[in-house]
């Protein structure tokens, strides 16, 4: 197995880190309901994908009140 003959400064091993940063992912509206979604997926709100009605979305069951 290959070993580095010297030690790495720290600068230079931040220099090769400087891209290995987080990103917030692409959002885009849904065209039925406006809530925004990931590109080329399937909205989770309404079920909708390009238009068409893909799947069908089971409303959320609202607690009782206490």
């Amino acid at each position: 197995m290959a070993l580095p003959k010297r030690k790495h400064s720290k600068s230079r091993r931040d220099k090769s880190r400087t891209h290995w940063k987080l990103r917030l992912p692409s959002m885009t509206k849904c065209l039925q309901c406006a809530q925004p979604v990931l590109p080329h997926h399937v909205c989770p709100h309404c079920g909708y994908y390009r238009g068409r009605q893909v799947i069908t979305v089971r409303e959320k069951k609202k607690k009782a009140p206490e």
